[in-house]
């Protein structure tokens, strides 16, 4: 058991749970007066112990959650027909810790009852998405002669759930630590589990002249992909759980890459902190105002003058320098429908850069434009960002009203120190684009850049009006990722 709370408080930490030293002796004083006999009492005392934070705590639930992965039709073992008792499963509910997390591998039928029970919630027996192939109409066919092809058409998911759990305790698919191990592991697990006798038995069934046999092999062909389906999501789920800081790294490496529309909402907090980082990196690279010195451009006045104490001979040479100043940065989103949440992304990607651009100023529209500098300024950019999706994020898009709002609120402030970043996908729902507005602005800033979150294989379709658009921008970019956002605005910044 001592393993056992070892591996769940490393879920914990890899969970950014922070627990002490101090804090792990205390769980397993708790967990020696409680025991893991009921699993409410578990958690609740646990629950008091490790966690310290609201978002701990929270984190918390969710990790015991799968890691105690429990399901009432899972604590029950198979009877000697392969099915489980279904007077039992009302009972089964509620009392004891099912699977013990990772189910310890032991001889014994409660030890592999346990090892069942740490397989992923959606592999369960009470789940149908990943109900296993049934025996059905198997009962015409031969037997299987392999272990594996037995259990798989027996079809007991209980039982199934027993196996892999064991095989994975064996290949030690905990130690598991990039996604990319991921195909690697499920191939480890499946080999333990007899995958190499149950190919052989399918191979040599195929060949057979003898029609059941035949269709031996095809069931036990279907049976072994789902298998592996399931295998698979059990691997998924263990690396969820026991990925150390360089699968960590890896996860945000990969949500960096993701659209930031089909980022789901539990991954919202991991992008914030990865977009915080990203800022700062800028800020390190672009919060001083550096001189950038031109080799190819000498100062003679200054390298004459330098050098009249050496009798005018030519020592020291002088460059001339230009001085990179911070920017005024005017920012136009669309917070309509689904393209509000690349502009709150991009919002707060522009707020945390506050030490290099101090003159961010921003504006929301649907239809309507308004300013809400302000309420990035009195908010946190959650607040702020729930405030104007609130305000401005209802209505019918319209473009050409939002530009000519924003020519009548702050036209007359754009100069050639203003960098304009204007995020939309240019869907205005056929409405009048007024390009005259963009135009004007085009004239009067020193960069305008129109950053469109869809890929540019659908721009020009439908009521989109990018090629327009297009025509009174200095530079268009899609920009649906993190990445390609921090490109745009680094590439703002050495500007």
């Amino acid at each position: 058991m001592d393993v056992l709370l070892t591996n769940f408080i490393r879920a914990l930490r890899n969970a950014d749970i922070r627990v002490s030293t101090a804090e792990t002796l205390d769980a397993f004083s708790a967990v020696e007066l409680v025991g893991y006999g009921n699993r409410a009492l578990l958690k609740d005392t646990l629950a008091l112990v490790l966690p310290k934070t609201v978002d701990e705590k929270a984190a918390f639930d969710t990790t015991f959650d799968q890691f105690f992965s429990f399901r009432a039709t899972s604590a029950l073992a198979p009877n000697s027909e392969g099915t489980r008792a279904p007077d039992d499963a009302e009972s089964a509910d509620g009392s004891a810790l099912a699977g013990e997390g990772q189910g310890q591998s032991g001889g014994s039928q409660d030890g592999r009852s346990r090892e069942a029970n740490s397989m992923p919630r959606g592999q369960s027996a009470a789940s149908p998405e990943a109900e296993a192939p049934t025996a059905g109409s198997s009962t015409e066919l031969p037997p299987a002669s392999s272990p594996l092809g037995q259990l798989l058409m027996r079809g007991n998911q209980i039982e199934i759930g027993i196996a892999i759990n064991a095989a994975g305790e064996r290949v030690k698919v905990h130690e598991i630590q990039v996604f990319t191990q991921k195909g690697v592991y499920t191939r480890r697990v499946m080999e333990a589990m007899g995958l190499v006798e149950l190919q052989a038995e399918i191979a040599e069934r195929a060949r057979s002249t003898v029609i059941g046999e035949r269709r031996l092999a095809q069931d036990l062909t279907h049976r072994r992909e789902w298998l592996q389906e399931t295998v698979r999501d059990y691997v998924e789920h263990q690396f969820l759980l026991h990925a150390d800081v360089t699968g960590k790294r890896l996860r945000e490496d990969l949500l960096r890459n993701v659209r930031l529309g089909s980022i789901d909402h539990r991954h919202r907090r991991v992008v914030q902190d990865v977009v915080r980082r990203m800022a700062r990196r800028l800020v390190a690279a672009y919060s001083r105002r550096r001189k950038v010195f031109d080799r190819g451009s000498l100062h003679v006045p200054r390298t004459l003058r330098r050098n009249m104490k050496y009798d005018d001979a030519i020592f020291d040479l002088h460059w001339k320098s230009v001085k990179v100043d911070r920017p005024k940065v005017l920012a136009i989103c669309d917070v309509s429908g689904s393209v509000a949440s690349y502009a709150s992304f991009m919002l707060m990607f522009l707020y945390s850069l506050d030490e290099v651009l101090p003159k961010v100023r921003s504006f929301a529209f649907s239809s309507d434009l308004a300013e809400v500098t302000t309420l990035f300024a009195h908010y946190d950019i959650d607040a702020a960002m729930a405030l104007t999706l609130k305000q401005y994020g209802g209505g019918s898009t319209d473009y050409g009203r939002a530009l000519a709002d924003f020519r009548k609120l702050c036209l007359e402030d754009i100069d050639k120190r203003t960098t304009v970043i204007l995020l939309g996908d240019a869907r205005n729902n056929y409405g009048d684009v007024r390009t005259d507005v963009l135009k004007e602005i085009y004239d009067r800033c020193k960069r305008l850049i129109w950053l469109n979150p869809e890929p540019r294989s659908i721009w020009n379709t439908g009521d989109s009006e990018m090629r327009h658009f297009a025509a009174y921008c200095h530079q268009v970019e899609e920009c649906g990722t993190l990445q390609q956002l921090e490109r745009v605005v680094g590439r703002l910044l050495r500007g």
